[in-house]
């Protein structure tokens, strides 16, 4: 049997591990962005079962090389502009090592109080730097916390406008009656999920048409679907507006959706989950207008602001509702601190008991960068996409789709939904860059998504040569 391993040990093996690291990221932009090989490939370079003795960790090294690493998509590649992006920053990863290591279970206040207490200070410092309304710090009714993801922002923020719109019943009866959310057409696909686990039924979400100019939400529409839930005995529990959606990074117009929640006593949950990064930049908070409607508010760090994935900031104007709505104390959690009323435990804000120590990688990428580090990645991405951008506008042969105010440009062929996805198929089959694709207006339409903290001008013209190259092979034919 292999001995644990003691940390003189652990000292050497981590050396090794943070050399592969930096090598893999050293060596990311000779790597095809995905791997050609068919499904099942991984699985039959596995052996059948585990070792019986222990291995040396330059096996598994080893195996990382030959069998994991050639068959990913490679996330953080300078040619990745797929999905939205999901980066991490060496920081990130550092601080996250330094949670693994302390291997710290943060549920209450009193399993790790510096667990807790750093999330909450580290919370206050990105609503200030995002200039958030006053309501959402913890030094007033709100506060801060940092959820997996903005898919479980959503859901928390969904248990908490039921909680309020059942004036508490939620927490004894449950579903009771026709509760009801809304959301633009454009809305991203947690908040029917949400909906769904909440025990709302997909039949609980009303879509809300956009304007098709803007794909933002149309306030109209949105107020004659409550009025009309109203008249019909449905209560309207919860509208989820988003500041850059996920196709086109459209912005819903919050003064007047807020306006409208605010009259109907409707809770409004912001979802920036890419775009909310965009406001550590001043000249970029236009974005955010109308946020002191919001009752709850969430941006993914994983996304633009180099801090790996997981990593969702959320945050509440009103902590003691969605605390009375999720608290359950059963008697083996029970402590003198919790009792004082005078702590934050966090397992009150989310679905699950336990958490991690996610705001440590949080804090080393914020010290690392600072305040203007962080304001020149994000300028950066602006810039990248404004290049592509007018690559695509001088083009006759293509058009751009939406309006692109962050770093996501939509685009497309002018000759038509066919000709635009063979476009994306020969582009992305060179394994120099891999996009992804959405529909706009009905119509087939090519995403490109700066994020990359390793893309230059350089990975973004040969993007665009790739796609010119293969137009004129396209349009010749």
């Amino acid at each position: 049997m292999a001995e644990h391993m003691d940390p003189e040990e652990f000292r050497r093996a981590g050396h090794a591990v943070v050399d592969w690291i930096a090598d893999y990221w050293t060596t990311l932009e000779q790597r095809p962005v995905t791997s050609q090989d068919p499904p099942g490939a991984v699985a039959a370079a596995l052996p059948a079962g585990p070792t019986e003795h222990g291995e040396p960790v330059e096996a598994v090294l080893a195996d990382l090389d030959r069998v994991v690493a050639p068959r990913l998509t490679h996330w953080q590649h300078p040619g990745f502009f797929g999905y939205f992006p999901a980066n991490t920053s060496g920081p990130s990863v550092l601080g996250d090592l330094v949670s693994s290591g302390l291997g710290v279970q943060g549920m209450l206040w009193a399993t790790g109080p510096a667990c807790t207490e750093l999330e909450t200070v580290l919370l206050d410092w990105l609503a200030g730097l995002l200039d958030l309304p006053e309501r959402f710090r913890s030094t007033g009714r709100g506060g801060g916390v940092i959820q997996d993801s903005a898919s479980s922002a959503t859901l928390v923020a969904t248990l908490g406008a039921l909680h309020r719109a059942s004036k508490g019943r939620w927490r004894t009866d449950g579903i009771d009656r026709r509760y009801r959310a809304y959301t633009s057409t454009e809305g991203h696909s947690s908040i029917e999920k949400a909906a769904r686990i909440a025990g709302l039924g997909a039949d609980g979400v009303r879509t809300i048409e956009v304007d098709p100019a803007t794909q933002a939400m149309n306030p109209a529409a949105l107020r004659a679907a409550i009025e009309a839930d109203l008249a019909a005995g449905v209560v309207p529990a919860i509208v989820v507006a988003t500041i850059g959606t996920t196709s086109t990074t459209a912005i819903d117009p919050l003064p007047e959706l807020g306006a409208i929640c605010a009259e109907h006593g409707v809770w409004l949950h912001v979802d920036a989950a890419y775009a909310g990064a965009a406001a550590v930049c001043p000249e970029l908070r236009w974005s955010h207008a109308g946020l002191e409607y919001a009752d709850s508010y969430c941006f993914d760090p994983h996304k633009w602001l180099l801090t790996g994935f997981d990593c969702d900031a959320f945050w509440v104007a009103d902590r003691g509702e969605l605390i009375e709505a999720l608290t359950v104390m059963p008697e083996f959690l029970r402590n003198a601190a919790t009792e004082s009323g005078a702590v934050i435990d966090y397992r009150d804000w989310q679905v699950p008991l336990g958490r991690r120590f996610r705001a440590l990688k949080l804090w080393f990428v914020l010290r690392w960068y600072g305040v203007e580090g962080l304001r020149s990645h994000i300028r950066s991405g602006v810039a990248l996409a404004d290049r592509f951008a007018a690559r695509v506008v001088a083009d006759d042969r293509f058009e751009l789709a939406a309006p692109h105010p962050f770093s996501l440009v939509c685009f497309r062929l002018r000759a038509g939904d066919e000709a635009s996805a063979e476009l994306l198929r020969r582009v992305n089959a060179t394994g120099r860059v891999l996009l992804t694709h959405t529909r706009v207006g009905g119509r087939y339409t090519l995403r490109l998504a700066v994020g990359s903290p390793l893309t230059t001008k350089r990975h973004i013209d040969e993007a665009w040569e790739l796609f010119s190259a293969a137009a004129d092979d396209l349009l010749a034919a």
